[in-house]
């Protein structure tokens, strides 16, 4: 069972909303306090649906990056940034200041790392995921010798989240001016964030009774 921290007005506790977020954006940064100090990297994060209680996450890393990060000998972080965006203060029906409204996740748990097939399977997911909606998709099977050359330089990795903390500012504190916040973001002229607005919708909808 993950564990999950609450330190705020907007921290969401669903792990299924954490789920849908890994989903929907599936860039994220991992972060490492390794012997030598901080160290970040930024690659593509799959959920592992499979896993059904607890959140499961796999991706790859170019060598020599795992070094770097310390891969496997102590806990990472990783970050999940979904839609974001400027809120102007000329949005709200009173005297306000400039906010940023967004949806993001930290997603703790020490990497495991994988053998070579089990990276395979993972690389040829994630070449799948992204080029089933092409036109001609372009995937491992159809070049395997090539691949596997450029796999042996990356090493893949799985982390199990063991807590998580997922924030969702989307102007819950002021549902009286949220739907002219959506429509700014929508249609406006000077910060246009469509994605940012169906976040927000899906917040300040009422939700059906059963």
């Amino acid at each position: 069972m993950v564990a999950m921290m609450d330190t705020g007005r907007y921290v969401s506790l669903d792990e299924n909303e954490v789920k849908r977020l890994i989903r929907d954006n599936p860039w994220g940064t991992i972060v490492t306090n390794t012997a030598k100090g901080l160290v970040a990297s930024h690659y593509p994060m799959l959920l592992e649906e499979e896993d059904a209680d607890g959140i499961s996450i796999v991706s790859h890393v170019g060598k020599p990056d795992d070094d770097k990060l310390e891969l496997g000998q102590h806990e990472a972080l990783v970050i999940i940034q979904g839609p974001n965006g400027y809120i102007s203060p000329g949005w709200y029906d009173k005297i306000n200041v400039p906010t940023w409204n967004h949806v993001t996740a930290h997603l703790y748990g020490v990497p495991e790392i994988l053998t070579d097939e089990e990276n395979w399977a993972v690389l040829d997911r994630l070449t799948h995921h992204f080029e089933d909606r092409m036109p001609h998709p372009v995937l491992l099977e159809h070049q395997e010798e090539y691949a596997r050359a450029e796999m042996a330089m990356t090493a893949g990795f799985r982390i199990r989240v063991t807590r998580f903390e997922a924030r969702l500012k989307l102007s819950q504190n002021r549902p009286q001016v949220a739907g002219r916040i959506i429509d700014e973001l929508d249609h406006g002229d000077n910060y246009r964030q469509p994605a940012l607005a169906d976040e927000m919708r899906r917040v300040h909808t009422p939700k059906e009774s059963a």
